[in-house]
């Protein structure tokens, strides 16, 4: 039986409606997540003034994400290959230990989606990510010090409290008209207060507790992507063995992120949690190695993602 042209042509439009409420719902998610699932023991311990780290790192990201569950997209499944670069240089900002740190990813990766009749959307991506900047400044406990200054401070730790500004450029590679992408388009910035509590000479607590706010991505798939704040707090409870030698148990939880694209308010709230565990061992008195991973889940659906990451630090 041949529909009336003016039902089917409605029928049409439901079905393409449809499935770009599928593919926004799917990229939102994954866009959205990565920012809050943060893991960063001891961002707030100070260093003599004048220290400069470089680092280069690799992390490989594995898993899956849920997005709306009223959709017909069962899940995610991704794999991603990055490599890191970073520099730091501590400073003296008002007389207090300063950090600043700029990092710049580069990754190359694939994510295949599925719905319930069958394979749906398989995207493959590589490129220089957004570069990062931020600035911590210690409130209390860090003024700035000297090496010997530095080395007593090692020997009797005492609390510290700073807090950090993270700025994320949208310089990464951005491609208007494909699902997924390295860069965001768009600005990020999270504002954290952390504090560091000794529980002995040899072990340390530190919390952190902070906010990321997003700019619009007014190039998203010929639409506006607009993102709610994501509220996080990070906790790890860290061991020095030697200097330079520790280990950290890492914990966060996180919570916001909503997003609405054009006149759509999607069901993609992040309400997830990541641990970890995170390994410094130092090679020489300027070198030293990283190891780390960590196991999500994500919206309370039992999906599972996994991070493994090396890297190579070396004081300039």
């Amino acid at each position: 039986m041949r529909l009336l042209p003016g039902f089917e042509g409605f029928c049409i439009m439901a079905r393409m409606l449809y499935r770009s409420i599928v593919i926004i719902s799917l990229v939102g998610l994954l866009s959205g997540v990565a920012r809050g699932q943060e893991l960063t023991p001891r961002a707030y311990w100070p260093a003599p003034l004048g220290t400069r780290i470089a680092s280069v790192g690799y992390s490989y990201t594995s898993g899956d994400t849920i997005p709306d569950r009223s959709l017909p997209l069962t899940g995610v499944n991704s794999s991603i290959n990055t490599l890191h670069l970073g520099y730091r240089h501590t400073v003296s900002l008002w007389g207090r230990t300063t950090n600043l740190v700029v990092e710049l990813p580069y990754s190359d990766g694939r994510t295949t989606g599925s719905r319930d009749n069958g394979t749906g959307p398989k995207s493959e991506y590589q490129g220089a990510g957004d570069i990062a900047a931020t600035i911590s400044v210690n409130f209390m406990g860090a003024p700035t010090m000297s090496p010997k200054e530095f080395a007593e401070m090692r020997r009797n730790p005492r609390p510290l409290l700073a807090g950090s500004l993270k700025v994320v450029a949208p310089t990464g590679k951005y491609d208007s008209e494909r699902l997924i992408n390295v860069g965001a388009n768009r600005w990020a910035v999270r504002a954290e207060l952390g504090y560091v509590a000794p529980l002995s000479p040899k072990w340390l607590l530190e919390l952190g507790l902070g906010g990321w706010f997003f700019g619009d991505n007014d190039q998203f798939l010929g639409r506006t992507k607009k993102q709610d704040p994501i509220a996080a707090i990070q906790g790890h409870l860290i061991h020095r063995f030697d200097r330079g030698f520790w280990a950290s148990l890492d914990m966060n939880y996180y919570k916001g992120g909503r997003s609405t694209v054009g006149s759509f308010r999607l069901d993609d709230l992040q309400r997830d949690s990541k641990v970890g565990v995170t390994i410094v061992y130092p090679l020489g008195g300027k070198h030293a190695v990283k190891l780390g991973y960590s196991l999500g889940s994500l919206n309370d659906s039992g999906e599972k993602f996994e991070v493994f990451q090396i890297g190579y630090q070396r004081i300039l």
